[in-house]
């Protein structure tokens, strides 16, 4: 049987087999949920709607867009450059680092996926979870409804296609599509915002 010690969050942070009904968890997730609901129930143009990510994010850079709704875990895993655009409905799940470089750009519904779930039945049984850092660099366009899974590093300069699903590392300048995605051609005078 697998041993659980130590703090849960220093374990969850770590990567390692956490639990995820951790009293000091469980109030960081509310933490996080009730400054979600307030920033996605904010007026547009609403000056608190800065101060609410402010609070909610690890970093967030300057001339940032992050349109409602807006959906994490725990929001102190979250570090976006400077100048950086989601859309509507971005899900970033944040159970470990999530580091986001600049100007990058993210199409309605993409998610950033860092948790993880065993594969030993009897270890998800007890609730027991895991994660792997995500890190995207500057400059990196993912199309509407891609998903980012634990572990991967998007390069800079990159094109993730709508609708991909990145199970593998994305090359810096490489544009990539389909589930699961792989490289595709690049055509420059077809590559357009994810917007």
């Amino acid at each position: 049987m697998t041993e659980i010690t130590g703090s849960q969050k220093s374990r969850m942070l770590a990567g390692h087999l956490y639990d995820a009904s951790d009293p000091e968890l469980r109030a960081d997730r509310e933490r996080a949920a009730l400054l979600m609901y307030h920033y996605n129930q904010a007026r547009p143009g609403d000056p608190a709607a800065g101060r609410i990510l402010a609070d909610l994010l690890g970093g967030l850079g300057e001339n940032c867009e992050l349109r409602p709704p807006f959906y994490c875990d725990y929001g102190y895993n979250i570090r976006i450059g400077a100048g950086c655009f989601f859309n509507y409905g971005c899900v970033l799940l944040d159970v470990c680092p999530i580091e986001i470089g600049r100007q990058c750009q993210f199409g309605p519904y993409v998610q950033v996926l860092t948790p993880d779930h065993p594969r030993d039945p009897d270890l998800r049984r007890r609730g027991l979870e895991r994660g792997d850092p995500i890190s995207i660099g500057d400059n990196v366009s993912i199309g509407g409804g891609a998903v980012i899974l634990p572990g991967i590093t998007i390069g800079a300069n990159a094109i993730v296609a709508a609708g991909a699903v990145v199970t593998r590392d994305v090359a810096s300048g490489a544009v990539v599509g389909g589930s699961p995605a792989k490289p595709l051609e690049r055509r420059d005078s077809e590559a357009g915002p994810a917007r």
